[in-house]
């Protein structure tokens, strides 16, 4: 099984305010745990920065043009209350943008079985028209059209863990049922959308958690919503919108999983991925505040995506 890791030095550059808890260092944490020699065998690359054209596969021009004209010349500028750029903000989103499409690409040519993308700023919060929550452009729906525009893919499915609903890639997909999007979060919390009747053309599946929830919960909720949604679907490709906030120690929200639950859904996605996809999955990092959490359970998901 061949996992290849893209991760990039512009990803730290993209600047938020003193506290801010998306911060630089979550991609340092990273970069740490991902030189230990366990992961030796991952193949490395730097995406390259995507022109500006793919971002329009999710998005109107005028978002776009929006989140062009916040970018700052120096200092911070203020996008919405939780979402800040700075000088090298666009060129980081744009090259999150690049290693999405880039891995797309490598899973349908063959290159990679799958690939975790370990980027910054997180995307899954930006609806079609709007920037927020973090995040400036969708990732994961950008990858999900390219998939489908540019390799005939005629069913992706987003798997979104983040503890913090997906609500824009809920939003871009509201009625498309080529692309089913399913999500485990806590519920009541930001962004405060995500609940079971919210269904969309059908392809809409929402697991919400209640607080304090923990291991069996959340592998309940995966075995009786998210995986029989896939079966159903049969998907092309699945895209993880792998966020790590879920993790007990996380400080933006009261979900109880460990490491082990991040191994455990990873494999049960990779199962899936076997029977349907041609072992095609592709992972991109959204959440985790917690430098230690998020360390630890993107260190298991990738393992697991390593060992097949």
């Amino acid at each position: 099984m061949t996992t290849r890791l893209y991760t990039h030095p512009i990803y730290v550059e993209h600047l938020t305010p003193p506290g801010h808890p998306e911060r630089p260092d979550r991609l340092r944490a990273l970069d740490e745990v991902f030189e230990q020699d366990r992961f030796d065998a991952l193949d490395r690359h730097r995406p390259e920065q995507a022109d500006e054209h793919f971002v329009l596969l999710a998005h109107p021009e005028e978002l776009l043009s929006r989140v062009k004209a916040a970018i700052p010349e120096e200092g911070l500028a203020a996008i919405d209350a939780d979402t800040s750029a700075s000088p090298k903000s666009l060129e980081a989103a744009l090259t999150a943008v690049g290693g999405a499409i880039g891995a797309v690409d490598d899973v349908f040519a063959g290159t990679a079985d799958n690939v975790f993308l370990a980027s910054r700023p997180p995307g899954h919060h930006a609806e079609a028209d709007r920037a927020m929550g973090f995040c400036l452009f969708n990732h994961a729906a950008i990858a999900a059209r390219h998939a489908q525009q540019k390799h005939g893919a005629e069913r992706v499915a987003i798997v979104d863990w983040d503890v913090h609903h997906g609500n824009g890639s809920q939003d871009i997909f509201w009625d498309d049922p080529s692309v089913l999007y399913c999500s485990t979060h806590q519920m009541p919390l930001y962004p405060g959308t995500g609940g079971k009747d919210e269904t969309g053309a059908g392809n809409i599946v929402n697991a919400p958690l209640s607080p304090q929830t923990g291991s069996d919960r959340f592998r309940e909720a995966f075995r009786t919503r998210v995986l029989p949604a896939l079966e159903n679907m049969r998907p092309d490709l699945i895209i993880v919108s792998a966020g790590f906030d879920a993790h007990h120690r996380d400080p933006l929200a009261e979900i109880n999983l460990t490491a082990d639950d991040f191994d455990w859904a990873t494999g049960r996605l990779m199962e899936v991925a076997g029977r349907f996809c041609d072992n095609r999955l592709v992972s991109i990092l959204e959440g985790g505040y917690d430098l230690e959490g998020l360390a630890e359970s993107a260190a298991s998901h990738v393992e697991r995506l390593m060992k097949g």
